[in-house]
């Protein structure tokens, strides 16, 4: 039977001779031309196994995770170099060399979750774990990406494989090496991991100017608790101190006045909220007026610091700074108890009529445009322009609100009153024309920049005592409380000329201190140390 069996396979072999004595090369067989190119053939399955993990990697290789108070995605990426990126759209990246592999990590964070933020913000003390309880966020984040990543490998090698070569044998090939392959990247990665590179990362972008303030994280962290509990009590019974100190009933009250509360520069400080409450509560504040600068970068990821606006327990009238962006502002718009003041239109809130311009300038990224001084100027004049159009109407504006002092100095004359901010510190003048000018300080302490000097930045704020009758400011106290770490509280109440003792009063004068006892003298001072006073009781 062998003869027979092989009498295909020698009449083959010589039909190959003699074709070859006619020199005419013999047709190889698909099998024998297969094995004359293993480097070929090994080549065309690492394409496919690469094409194949990059394409499941694609599509299905990415998690969702919660890390700390922010919502995240991880995904696995082809890369040269490996470490990692983390990107804070739309501010900027920051990468880290935590790695040398062929696969890099990259972390987006989506959004920071409101709840999770405000219970960092209520509940201080849970910053001393934030640390431990973040690890653990991205331990299972990075474990459910690598469960994820395996199967999304495995899975797009197989099917492309099954594709290109028609056989299971091939494409199950195809899925083995691609799962070596991502172990072995693991592993690589797992025995070049440098934790330490968190200490240098490389910044892009908006985040470009955070260097200079990554120093100081650590101690805001450390320091936070402090700061968040002990100033929130302290401006909770800060009326106590006119308890204390008031000696001269110098501004006898009138239960109707109108009280507002000046706030400026907040700059993302998200403890101002609780003191802002507390003032409005003591005080029976009947608005509050912000002038600018609520935000740091005015990113659409800043919007949720700006809910609880709504819940401050008075009107928030507002108006755009320069670290402030329209989409900011259009965000205010839609808010509750929010009068957004802009181009010089007036609102009537809690019986005063304000009327404000936002600011002209947009400098998230701390560049100051050529012209700038220019472009303030002419923003005053449109808002003076805008004051003269009201009073000829009949509808005279009060108050009115700008962000740069520049800005302001250019509606002397127009309106008994105008506010600003920017400056970060308290300033008040009898402007040529007659109208005062008053310049709020920081009320977020400077924000992040608050520990970049070698003394933390107050937090500041004004109560505006004005006249319901005649819509004229009666008298104002000013309020100091510690920057970051500090638990100093320093109340002044300051009287304009004509209500202070021995000038010709006003026909009606008054509001009450928040205590309801006589306050003390314009310029006079009381703090939880003022001499000639016993100390009071630690608020």
């Amino acid at each position: 039977m062998n003869p027979i069996r092989n009498a295909p396979r020698i009449l083959t072999r010589r039909y190959r001779d003699r074709r070859a004595r006619r020199g005419r090369p013999a047709a190889a067989t698909p099998e024998l031309a297969a094995r004359s190119h293993p480097w070929t053939r090994a080549a065309g399955l690492v394409a496919v196994v690469l094409l194949g993990a990059w394409l499941g990697l694609l599509v299905v290789g990415n998690v969702r995770a919660p890390v700390g108070p922010m919502n995240t995605t991880m995904t696995l990426r082809p890369s040269l170099a490996g470490g990692t990126k983390i990107n804070v759209s739309p501010l900027g990246a920051l990468q880290l060399d935590s790695h040398v592999a062929p696969v890099r990590l990259d972390v987006n964070v989506d959004q920071l979750d409101p709840a999770r933020a405000q219970a960092l913000v209520d509940h201080p003390e849970r910053l001393s774990g934030l640390q431990d309880e973040v690890a653990q966020d991205v331990e299972h984040g990075t474990l459910d990406l690598a469960v994820r990543s395996c199967v999304a490998v495995v899975t797009g090698a197989t099917a492309l494989g099954l594709v290109v070569y028609r056989r299971p044998r091939r494409a199950l090939a195809a899925g083995g090496l691609a799962l070596t392959l991502l172990v072995a990247s693991g592993g690589t990665a797992y025995a070049t991991w440098n934790p330490d590179s968190v200490l240098e990362p490389k910044f892009s972008g908006l985040l470009s100017s955070a260097p200079s303030l990554v120093g100081n994280a650590r101690s805001i962290v450390t320091e936070f608790d402090v700061y968040q509990k002990e100033l929130a009590r302290l401006v909770t019974n800060v009326t106590k101190l006119y308890d204390v100190t008031s000696t001269l009933p110098a501004y006898q009250p009138d239960p109707t006045t109108i009280r507002v509360l000046h706030v400026s520069d907040i700059h993302l400080n998200p403890a101002s909220w609780k003191i802002i409450g507390s003032l409005v509560e003591q005080y029976k504040v009947n608005v509050i007026v912000d002038s600018g600068d609520t935000m740091d970068h005015g990113t659409a990821a800043e919007n949720g610091f700006l809910d609880p606006v709504e819940d401050l327990g008075a009107p928030y009238v507002w108006v755009r700074g320069n670290h402030d962006s329209r989409g900011t502002q259009e965000y205010l718009k839609h808010l509750k108890n929010v009068h957004v003041l802009d181009d010089g239109h007036a609102r009537t809130v809690a019986g005063l009529r304000f009327a404000g311009m936002g600011d002209p300038q947009y400098t998230p990224d701390r560049s100051k445009a050529d012209g700038a001084e220019a472009s303030q100027e002419l923003a005053g004049a449109r808002l003076a322009s805008a004051l003269r159009d009201q009073s000829a109407a009949g509808t005279p504006v009060d108050i009115a609100v700008a962000h740069e002092p520049s800005a302001a100095r250019e509606v002397d004359g127009d309106v008994p009153l105008v506010l600003a901010g920017h400056i970060h510190h308290e300033d008040m003048e009898v402007m040529k024309y007659g109208t005062r000018l008053r310049v709020e300080g920081s009320t977020g302490g400077s924000g992040l920049r608050a520990v970049e000097g070698k003394y933390p930045d107050p937090i500041q704020a004004s109560i505006l005592y004005f006249d319901r009758d005649s819509r004229r400011l009666q008298a104002w106290d000013e309020i100091k409380l510690g920057g970051l770490g500090l638990t100093t509280a320093e109340v002044s109440r300051h009287l304009p000329k004509e209500n202070q003792p021995g000038a010709t009063p006003s026909p009606s004068a008054g509001s009450p201190s928040p205590s309801g006892t006589g306050p003390s003298p314009s310029g006079t001072r009381a703090s939880p140390t003022a001499p000639g006073s016993p100390a009071p009781s630690t608020p």
